[in-house]
């Protein structure tokens, strides 16, 4: 067995705590509420993937916490830190950030994402519907102006108001398309130690979901290859919502409900972390059999983690709005038995972390 050493047993700081890391290949969720250091406490478990696997991370970072993955801390001495620094890994940055962009390319969705992406219904909105589905365009020749002109000069009218709907919503300005350059989904094909897609510096609110949706679609796509990654989604209530809006919110749940559902023995893992339980899909929340808890105090969430995860105790679970920061249960397959931990230090930066207030000098 790979033990990843994550921390230490409550109240005995000489007693390691491990996780089997055989066991990341079900489904796993992570919660806790702000302030309970989850996105610090993650990062010691991908750290250690990192140390100890050879397992794929996809990273899905709404908030850019993660982008400093393959930078080692000054404090961080020894074979483990050597280690990590070796490791291949990638940062895909969103907007005006700088680094490697991360891009998607509009003609390789699937035409139900692309209908999603225009708000185009297949009854509502027939006629371009069917244009879009027998549109052909080149990936590496995709060029909005050009687009647009060609299919007003086509003198179709279902291919006319094709062209003004793109137009009205934007949908072709977006950063996100590559417009012939290389994308996001070559380099997780390449299966990098981990990918990490930095989603909060674009423009349009929609355009994280869809870049989501464009990777997530791609490995669905490719899942016959059985190559195992592990997919982690921070502020995993922002994708996988229980009351999707959008059409392409309804398309991005879909496919993690699929992927939760199915995606196990394809080798596509998932690892959800969020604060509240009850904001993620039921459907997807239900398949998960690997518990990672921080503090939360709400009654609800709670009662909602204890009805899912009967593999904990009531009394555990509760015991969890008591948790200072960095401490956690964990519990289900990737352990022994429910534990009580405080995690152990990290050993690369953490790009987030709370904002002080400021303080005047004494």
């Amino acid at each position: 067995m790979t033990n990843l050493t994550i921390g230490s047993a409550f109240g005995d700081p000489e007693i390691p705590v491990h996780l089997d890391a055989r066991r990341f290949n079900r489904h796993t969720f992570w919660c806790g509420q702000s302030g309970s250091g989850k996105t610090y406490a993650l990062g010691v478990v991908l750290e250690q993937l990192l140390l100890k696997t050879e397992l794929p991370l996809l990273i899905l970072d709404p908030n850019g916490d993660y982008t400093r993955l393959r930078e080692t801390r000054p404090s961080a001495q020894g074979d483990d830190a050597s280690t990590i620094s070796e490791r291949d890994i990638r940062v895909f940055r969103s907007g005006p950030s700088g680094g490697e962009p991360l891009h998607v390319r509009y003609t390789e969705l699937s035409v139900a994402s692309k209908a999603a992406v225009l708000q185009l219904d297949p009854i509502a909105d027939a006629d371009e519907y069917n244009v879009l589905l027998h549109a052909g365009a080149d990936a590496q020749d995709f060029d909005p102006g050009h687009l647009l002109s060609r299919l007003r000069a086509s003198g179709d009218p279902g291919q006319a108001r094709l062209a003004n709907r793109m137009e009205n919503l934007q949908v072709l300005e977006w950063d996100l398309w590559a417009r012939g350059a290389s994308t996001v989904l070559e380099a997780i094909d390449e299966r990098p130690h981990a990918t990490v897609l930095d989603l909060g510096g674009f423009a349009h609110p929609v355009e994280p979901k869809v870049a989501a949706l464009a990777v997530l679609e791609h490995l669905w796509a490719r899942r016959e290859e059985r190559r195992p990654v592990l997919i982690v989604i921070d502020e995993a209530h922002n994708i996988c919502s229980p009351n999707p809006q959008t059409a392409v919110e309804r398309a991005l749940t879909a496919q993690l409900v699929q992927i939760a559902a199915e995606g196990r023995k394809f080798g596509l893992w998932l690892l959800l972390s969020t604060q509240r339980p009850t904001k993620i899909h039921p459907n997807v929340l239900s398949q998960c059999d690997n518990l990672a808890l921080m503090r939360v105090n709400a009654p609800r969430d709670l009662a909602e983690i204890a009805d899912v995860f009967g593999f904990a105790s009531d009394e555990a679970i509760r015991r969890s709005s008591g948790f200072a920061q960095g401490q956690a249960l964990f519990a289900g397959g990737f352990i022994s038995e429910p534990t009580f931990v405080q995690m152990g230090a990290r050993i690369t930066e953490e790009a987030g972390g709370d904002v002080r207030v400021p303080l005047r000098a004494q």
